[in-house]
Parts: structure tokens; C-alpha cells; sequence
């Protein structure tokens, strides 16, 4: 009983580990003395994305404008991930969906530094929207984040249960 009871935690657990295997590389652009992008790192790690570099830079619109980021769209960070950009605290789910869905765009972006979004936990979490940024600069919406959550330090946890 005990072996079967392994088997099935195993195929049921085994696709939710390994959905994350083979996530690409990120690499960050920080300000050398900004705080809530290490908090931003560590919620990516946590999500999966565990290939990331962090690179300190003194003059991030400069930064941002040779990656091809508007500066409409600016907040603390700005990020590679393959082919798309990503500017200020974006959560990794949506970066994962941006990835599955493959739209033609330059990325996303989470402009300013919203509370409640990822590396900016702690005061009264906001709502805040995660936009698609296309090739022409503009930005349509990407995800609404109504309820933001309030910690993304945490690893998900899976729980089984067996049965009496």
C-alpha cells in the first residue's frame, strides 16, 4: 500500500516539479544601491528562474534605452530574459505565461515600484497592472493584479495527504 501510495505522489507531483526545468537565463540591471531588486531576484530564484545575474549599473535610462525599453515604462530594474525585456518588479508568473504565449513585443513592465508586487512586499499592498510593451512603444494590458500578494519570498508548498 505504502508503495502505491508513493507511485501516485510521484506522478502527480513529478509534472509540477520538473514544469519549470529549463526556464532561460535572466540577467538584471540594477541600481548598485536599490534594495527590492535583490527582494525581486529572490522571488524569481523561488519561482524557478535559478540561472540570474545581477549586474550593478550608475545610469539605468541610459541602460534601458540600448536594451530598447521606453523609459514610459520605467521603474528600478530592467531585465533580459531570450528575446523579451523586462522593466521593474514583474511577477515570474507572467513572465512564465509571456513565455508560453510568445507574443511579438518587447516585453512586459511593471512601472514604478507598486506595493504588493514582488520585492515590494511589506506597507498597504496596492493593486497593479503588468503590461505588454509592443515594438512600437506602446503598452496594452498584460494582468491585473487586484489582489496582491504579500509575500513572494516563499517557495509554493505541496501538501499530500494520505488516505486513512
Amino acid at each position: 500500500m505504502k508503495r502505491v501510495f508513493w507511485l501516485l505522489a510521484l506522478l502527480f507531483v513529478a509534472p509540477v516539479l520538473l514544469a519549470d526545468a529549463g526556464l532561460p537565463a535572466v540577467t538584471m540591471y540594477k541600481n548598485p544601491a536599490c534594495g527590492c531588486c535583490g527582494a525581486w531576484t529572490e522571488h524569481m530564484r523561488n519561482a524557478g528562474f535559478d540561472r540570474l545575474q545581477s549586474h550593478a549599473v550608475t545610469d539605468m535610462s541610459a541602460t534601458r534605452r540600448a536594451l530598447g525599453m521606453p523609459e514610459a515604462h520605467a521603474s528600478c530594474h530592467t531585465a533580459q530574459i531570450g528575446q523579451y525585456l523586462l522593466e521593474g518588479h514583474v511577477p515570474a508568473d507572467d513572465i512564465k505565461r509571456l513565455l508560453r504565449e510568445h507574443p511579438d513585443a518587447i516585453g512586459l513592465a511593471v512601472p514604478g515600484m507598486p506595493m504588493g508586487s514582488p520585492g515590494m512586499e511589506g506597507g498597504k499592498a496596492e493593486a497593479y497592472d503588468t503590461l505588454l510593451i509592443l515594438k512600437d512603444g506602446s503598452a496594452r494590458l498584460f494582468q491585473r493584479h487586484d489582489k496582491p500578494m504579500t509575500s513572494h519570498t516563499e517557495k509554493p508548498r505541496i501538501f499530500l495527504i494520505p488516505d486513512p
